[in-house]
This record gives C-alpha cells, structure tokens and sequence, in this order.
C-alpha cells in the first residue's frame, strides 16, 4: 500500500513537473505575424519564431496542414505553401501553449517606403486633399495596414518595431495616420483586381536613400567607407565628429567672415539707427523662397520698427526660423537657436526695450530647401496681457549667398548614417515574402544627385538580394515640380535627380516610374495631392506585374538627331503625342557654347521638333530641366512626359559625395 502511494506520488510529481514545463513553453512571433495580416499568395511562405519548448506545430486552415518543427536555440522556422488569393483563415501554433492567429488573408503584400512624401498622413500634418471625405470612405476591409516605427541601428536587427500591434483592417478608424500614397495605391489596384491588399509601410522622412542601403552593398562603391568604419568603432567615430567640428567650426568662420552684415566681427546691421531705407519688403512669417528670393541659401537679415506703449516686465517672442537664427532688440544681443524644426522662444530683457520705437533685427541662415520665418501668422512679442504682431512687412537683405562659399560639411548622424534605417527598417522584414515595392524618396538626395545614379539602382539590386527575388518589383515615383520657377532656362540639382530616376528606370529591369511634375506645388516640398500619385503607381502595377492592359506611362524620351538648326526627338510611349494644352513648352536648345534658350517646339509625325532663332548649329535639347518645370507634353494617357537632356556635360551635382 505504501509503496503504491510512493509511486502514484512520484508520477503525480512528473506530471507536475511536465505541466510546468508544457505551461511556461510559450511562441513568441515578430512584429508582422498578427492577426489581420496577409500573407503572399501562391507563393512559399517563411514563417518563424521563438519558444522554450523542443518542438512545434502550426495548423494552418486554408489547406488543412499540420507543420511540425523542431525548436533550436530557442528558434523555429517553417515554409509552408500558400494557393491563391482568398481568407480570412488561421494559422494555430503549439508548443504546450495554443497560440492562433486569426483573421488572416492571402494576397499580395507591398512594401512601401522613402521618405516624407511617402510618409505623408491623410490627416495628421500632411491633411491631403479632401482628406476628412478620404477617410470616412476608407472602408476597405480587404486591405490591411502595418505600420512601421522609426527605428535607426548600427547593425541589423531582427525585430520590426511596430505601431498598432502590428496588422490593421483598414478602415476610417486605422486610416488617417498612414501613408496616403499607399492608400491610394492599394485602393486602386484593389478595385481593379478584386485582390486582398497587404501594405507595409516603413518610411521616414527627410532620410537619405543611403541610409537605407545595406553596409554591405555600400562597400561596393566605397563612398561612404569612412562613415561605416566610424559605425562599427568608437575610435573612429570620434575622429570623424573632431574632423567635423573642426571642419563646421572653419566654414561657419567663413561664413560671418562673407556675411556683410558684420564689419570687422561686429553687427552693424542690428543698431537701431543704421539706415535700411535701401533694403526690400517682405511679409513675415513666409519663407522667402516664395516672396522675391527664388532657390536662394544662405543669409538673410530682417528688420522691424515695432512701437510699445509699457514696459512692466520682460517680453517673449516665439517663431520657428529655418535653419538658423540670431536676434537683437535694439542692437542687443538676444540669443541665437540652431535647427529648422526647432521652435525659438525668446526673452527680451526689459532693460533692452523702450517706450516708443524700438527694432528688432533677425538673421537667419537657409543652407538648403525654404528658408525664412514661418509658423503662426499671428506671432508676436508678449508681456502679461499685452501682445504686440510683429506678423506684416519687415525690410530685409541678403547678408551672404552660400554660392559664394564652399559646401558646407556634412556628418551622417542618427537615421542618416549609412545602413542605420535599413539596419532596423528594412533587414527584420527580408524573410516576409512580398510581392514588390513602391518607393519616393530623392528630395534630401538632391543635392548630390549624379551619385544617386549609382546610389538608387544600388539599393534597388541591394533590397532584391536581401529579399531573395532578383526580380522584385521595384515602382517608384519621380519628384514633382518644386520651388520658384525661373524665367530662363538653367542648371537644377532637381532636375538631376530626376534625370538619375529616369536613367535608373532605364537601366535596372522590372521597374516603373511615376512621372508628376504636374501635379506638385511649388510653395510646397509636400503636395497635397496625394491621390493621383498612388493611382499612377498602382497603374503601373497593373500594367507591369498584373498584366492588366492600362494605359501607365507619358512619353519617354528615346534619341535624338540634328538636321540644320532643327533636333527631332524621338519617344517611347508616343501613341497621340500632343500638348496637354495650346503650344508646347518647356523645351530649351543650346549649341557648343552649352547656353540654352528657350525654344519653339512641334509635334511632326510623332516626334517633337525643336528650334529657336538664337541657336543657328544647335547641340542639345534639354525638356522640363528646371526644379518646377511647366512643360506640357503628354501622349494618349495624358500622363506627363519625364524631363530630359540629350546633353551629357557636367552639371552642378557632379562629384559632389
């Protein structure tokens, strides 16, 4: 009898011991396995994850099939079949504990990602057009949202930080923070093919397309081997930040040194009795590429005569400034603030103001993009109860053109290192099967845009090795018009860019182009019109991988000949080539002295002739080549054509790294 307590004790103990075990051995999935996800459909699908226990299993209802695993180091992985698009099913996951997924469709995943423009909310900052009606009729429950966070690394990680807890139905709920580009895109191809539509978005903006390159991949062409040694050593990350202190510290030297509103180190510019009657007239807040100053960087004092009444106590003033900015009342010296997205608060001393008249000076420097004051239009000095708008007319000047001084250095920091996005934002996802890419990115490219004609086609070939798929997909969208358009044609760094978009375009295989330097605004870096930008992307998915027949593309310039003063140029895409509207425009014509003027333009049996009567032996034609080009040449889709050059000398981006 006792014996047969003992034993029925000791087995009561294993099985306790086993059930302990069985009730700690719990999955755990990345970010992106959740309910209301989708998965690639007829496709082998990866899927992992990690457990304590020693083996696993996953059901999944959409064949009936039960997987089994064994669990290593801690790590699981299966691949597992999946048939044409339908759902919603479940995939269940044991491993002493019932882990299941539910919800889920099979269909086709997208992974969409640049900087802000695919960023860029229906609500939130961006508030598209008619966003409020957008997103009351965003009940699309066959598309489904994930949404990445930013996230930067030193080396890859495996794990996608996400918001929401992963994926989203989408609906007027879930769709006002994500990228409206998306959307659109997923919305249209959604109701074309009937096709559960899957989205990740991983973007963030004004980052570099470097940084979202492999380390690997960058080695290749050893532009950036100083700043990715600097990641994987302290030593050297340090001897870089002294090189680029010592560097900034020199050229900001250089800079007061041109800036004429300073004589022998001291302001002049500031005192309240020196003579401003020859300076200009600006209203403020604004940002002063738009009012009289084109594309110009570099400094800009502004002057106001503001009276008060009382002085009881000290003034505040608050403004944002891009990017850098100082400020004197009365000739005295108030402070200074660094950063375009930073907010300036400001406290004048009362022992700086006076009753009556009083001046208030503010120097700021623009190094790129818009520069100026801007925010509330009502911005104003405060005391108290009592507030005084300085919103209105301010005199204002150029200090000093940044064209007259060398680049200014330049240190990769955070997100814009080299690989430090695709370290945390891209590399957890390579083993998530997708069906292909749309990307916008290539504003904070700009500048140094003949190297975006290796840097793009690079990441593209980068993100196809990483995923797996030499033939991924790759739809992009070229930049839209931007900035103040000029009364004669000249060199851009935008137009640059697009001509590397359009080479890559050209040179890499299975790829798209959204052309849309029609539908931008030239006050703003972030059009509202966000629709058609996602129609045409998703228009060319349709064409291009659902082999839906659509028209997708405006015409593309194909080659050239000169006969006398006349160039004809030939396109792809040419079927009813025409002007959108009246004569053609945005052609310019230059002979050997590389000097373009405007030229008149026809369409001749489907090609475009080109002339004018300053160029008698003409050498290049070049069309829409400016930041905000106006041309309007269009074919049967009454998509734009790309912008072109048939010229291939030096522009103002080359060798610029």
């Amino acid at each position: 009898m006792k014996g047969h307590l003992f034993k029925k004790t000791i087995l009561g103990f294993v099985l306790l011991i086993v059930s302990s075990q069985v009730a700690n051995a719990t999955v755990t999935l990345p970010s992106f396995f959740t309910d209301n996800m989708v998965l690639q459909q007829k496709s082998a699908v990866q899927f992992w994850g990690e457990s304590d226990a020693k083996s696993i299993t996953i059901a999944t209802s959409w064949d009936k099939k039960t997987y089994k695993t064994n669990v290593e180091n801690g790590k699981w992985n299966v691949v597992f079949k999946t048939p044409v698009y339908g759902g919603p099913y479940k995939i269940t996951i044991n491993d002493g504990t019932i882990k299941t997924l539910s919800n889920i469709l099979i269909g086709e995943v997208w992974l969409c990602s640049g900087q802000s423009n695919m960023e860029m909310p229906l609500e939130g900052w961006g508030k598209i057009n008619n966003y409020k009606e957008e997103i009351a009729n965003a009940n699309y429950p066959q598309i489904r949202l994930l949404q990445a966070e930013h996230v930067e690394s030193t080396l890859p990680l495996h794990t996608l930080k996400v918001q929401h807890d992963g994926w989203n139905v989408c609906s007027p709920q879930t769709i006002a923070d994500f990228s409206a580009t998306a959307y659109f895109f997923a919305r249209k191809i959604f109701r074309e093919k009937n096709i559960p539509i899957g989205l990740i978005h991983s973007s963030w903006g004004g980052t570099l397309i470097e940084a979202w390159t492999s380390s690997g991949a960058l080695c290749a062409i050893h532009d950036f081997d100083t700043e990715i040694q600097a990641m994987k050593s302290e030593t050297d990350a340090a001897a870089l930040l002294q090189q680029y202190n010592a560097d900034l510290a020199d050229w900001e030297m250089k800079l007061r040194g041109s800036d004429k509103g300073f004589e022998t180190g001291k302001v002049i510019w500031a005192i309240p009795n020196f003579d401003d009657s020859s300076w200009k007239t600006m209203t403020l807040p604004s940002f002063f590429d738009s009012n009289g100053l084109g594309n110009f960087d570099g400094i800009v004092w502004f002057r106001k005569k503001v009276n008060i009444s009382t002085i009881n106590a000290d003034f505040t003033l608050s403004y944002y400034a891009d990017d850098d900015d100082m400020i004197w009342v009365n000739g005295n010296y108030v402070g200074e603030t660094k950063g375009y997205n930073v907010e300036r608060h400001y406290t004048i001393p009362a022992k700086f103001l006076k009753k009556g008249e009083n001046t208030i000076t503010i120097r700021v420097f623009d190094g790129a993009g818009n520069g100026g004051i801007y925010g509330d239009e009502n911005f104003f000095l405060k005391s108290g109860k009592e507030t005084i708008s300085l919103a209105g007319n301010w005199k204002y000047t150029i200090g000093a053109d940044s064209k007259d001084l060398p680049a200014k250095p330049y240190l990769a920091q955070g997100q814009n290192r080299p690989s430090a996005i695709y370290n945390a934002m891209i590399s957890p996802l390579v083993n998530y099967k997708i069906k292909g890419v749309i990307w916008y990115q290539g504003e904070s490219n700009a500048e140094r845009a003949f190297q975006y004609q290796k840097l793009f086609p690079l990441m593209i070939n980068d993100w196809r090795t990483q995923f797996k798929d030499k033939n991924l997909p790759f739809l992009f969208v070229q930049l839209a018009n931007y900035k103040q358009q000029k009364e004669q044609p000249g060199d851009s760094d935008w137009a640059e860019l697009r001509e590397a978009q359009f080479k890559t375009l050209k040179s890499v295989s299975n790829t798209g182009m959204a052309v849309t330097t029609d539908i931008g605004n030239g006050e703003d870096i972030h059009p509202k019109n966000k629709q058609d930008v996602g129609v045409r992307l998703a228009n060319i998915a349709l064409a291009k991988v659902y082999n839906t027949k659509t028209e997708y593309s405006g015409p593309l310039y194909k080659s050239y000949s000169i006969k006398a003063n006349v160039v004809t140029i030939d396109f792809d895409f040419n079927e009813n080539i025409k002007a959108r509207d009246d004569m053609l425009k945005g052609f310019s014509i230059a002979g050997s002295d590389q000097k373009f003027h405007w030229a008149d333009a026809k369409i001749v049996n489907g090609k475009v002739e080109v002339y004018a009567q300053e160029v008698s032996n003409p050498v290049s034609v070049r069309y829409n080549w400016a930041d905000n080009p106006n041309g309007n040449l269009t074919n049967a889709s009454g998509l734009p054509a790309s912008s072109f050059r048939t010229d291939n000398w030096k522009g103002i981006t080359e060798g610029k790294k």
